[in-house]
C-alpha cells in the first residue's frame, strides 16, 4: 500500500489556463498548437498571445487531442556504470513494468543514458513525438534529465528520487523505515557491533538506507563507529570488498546491514572466506528481497520492497499523466517488510 502526496508544480501553466486567458476552449488551443485548419485568425492570435504571456510549453496533451500518439513509452536507465545492468534490480523492474503494460497497446522501449550527449539525444527524440512518456530509474543526485524532460512537457515518472525535495513525480519505497527495521532486528537479537555497507553516496536511496541504520543505532543507544561504515556500489563485488575491509579494521563486528541483497551476497562470500560463520559469528541482513536472497548460503534475511507494486504504480501514474496532464506532482511511497530467513 503506498502513500500518495501531491505537490503543485509552481508556475507550470496548463492547457486550461491558456484556454481561459484566450477565452476559448482547450480544443481550440490544441488546434492552434498543431496548426490545424478551421481556426479564425483573430482566435489564433489570441491563443498565441496567451501562450506567450503564460510561457506555456506544448506537451503531450496537444498531440493526444490531435490524435497523434506514439503509443510507446521509454524506460530509461541512467546508470553510468555498465556493470550495474547485470544486477537483479534492473531486470526485476523491467519485468514489472513490462507486465503492467501487457494489458495496454503501449509499447515499451528500453534505453540507456549515461552522458550529456545521450541525455540531449533522448530529449530531442522525445520532443519529436516518438514516445508519449518516460520512466527513469537509477537517477543520481545531480542528474538534470528529469528536469530537461519536464521542461519540454513530457510526462515523466522516476523510480526513486534525487533528493528529499524531488520536483518530478516519483514512486519509491520507505528506505529509511526498512533500514531502521533491519538494524533494530539485529540489535534486538543481541548484536552489539553492527556495521553497514552503503550504496553510492550520490544516490538518495543510499542516503536514506544509511539514515535508517544510524537512526536505529541511536535509538538503541549503540553509538555507531566510523569504522563500521564502508561504501559499496550495490554490486556483489563491492559487497565482498567492503566486508573484507570491515573485518580487517573492525574484527569485533557481529552484525552487518548491507543496503542491497547483491552487496549482502558478496558480504556472505567474504565472511565465508574469512572463516566467519553466519549467523553464529556475524548476522547479515540485505535489502530488496530479490529471488537471489533465497538462493544464498545461508538464505538471506532482507527487507522486501514491493518491486511489482512499484513498477505497476510507475506505469499507472505515467498513463494517467499521458491521458490528462496534472498540475501536481505525485509522490508515492510504498511500505517495506522485514523478511526473516537464516542469515539473521
Amino acid at each position: 500500500m503506498g502513500v500518495v502526496m501531491l505537490r503543485r508544480r509552481p508556475g507550470t501553466p496548463t492547457l486550461e489556463e491558456v484556454a481561459a486567458l484566450a477565452g476559448v476552449g482547450r480544443g481550440t488551443v490544441s488546434r492552434v498548437i498543431n496548426n490545424a485548419a478551421g481556426v479564425k485568425d483573430t482566435t489564433r492570435r489570441a491563443v498565441q498571445r496567451a501562450i506567450a504571456e503564460l510561457g506555456y510549453v506544448p506537451n503531450l496533451a496537444a498531440r493526444t487531442l490531435a490524435g497523434r500518439r506514439a503509443d510507446a513509452v521509454a524506460l530509461v536507465m541512467t546508470e553510468p556504470d555498465w556493470r550495474q545492468f547485470g544486477e537483479p534490480f534492473f531486470s526485476e523492474i523491467v519485468r514489472s513494468v513490462g507486465d503492467a503494460l501487457t494489458q495496454t497497446e503501449v509499447q515499451l522501449l528500453l534505453t540507456l543514458v549515461r552522458t550529456d550527449a545521450e541525455r540531449q539525444r533522448l530529449v530531442e527524440y522525445a520532443r519529436g513525438g516518438r514516445v508519449d512518456g518516460v520512466m527513469l530509474m537509477s537517477v543520481h543526485a545531480t542528474d538534470p534529465l528529469p528536469d530537461m524532460l519536464a521542461e519540454v512537457g513530457l510526462p515523466t515518472v522516476l523510480l526513486g528520487r534525487r533528493s528529499g525535495d524531488e520536483s518530478v513525480t516519483y514512486v519509491d519505497a520507505d528506505n529509511v523505515g526498512g533500514a531502521r527495521a533491519a538494524v533494530s532486528h539485529l540489535l534486538d537479537t543481541g548484536r552489539r557491533a553492527v556495521a553497514t555497507i552503503t550504496g553510492p553516496p550520490d544516490m538518495y536511496v543510499a542516503q536514506c538506507r544509511l539514515r535508517g541504520y544510524r537512526e536505529a543505532m541511536e535509538r538503541a543507544g549503540a553509538e555507531p563507529r566510523e569504522s563500521w561504515t564502508v561504501r559499496g556500489d550495490f554490486s556483489a563485488d563491492s559487497g565482498h570488498r567492503a566486508m573484507a575491509e570491515l573485518l580487517e579494521r573492525a574484527p569485533e563486528i557481529d552484525g552487518v546491514f548491507a543496503a542491497s541483497d547483491t552487496m549482502a551476497a558478496g558480504a556472505l562470500g567474504a565472511l565465508r572466506a574469512a572463516g566467519r560463520r553466519v549467523p553464529d559469528d556475524v548476522a547479515v541482513i540485505g535489502f530488496d528481497d530479490f529471488p537471489l536472497a533465497q538462493h544464498t548460503d545461508p538464505k538471506l534475511t532482507t527487507v522486501r520492497q514491493p518491486l511489482d507494486e512499484i513498477g505497476h504504480a510507475m506505469v499507472r501514474l505515467l498513463l494517467e499523466e499521458m491521458r490528462e496532464p496534472s498540475t501536481a506532482w505525485r509522490h508515492v511511497i510504498h511500505r517495506t517488510e522485514l523478511v526473516l530467513r537464516d542469515s539473521a
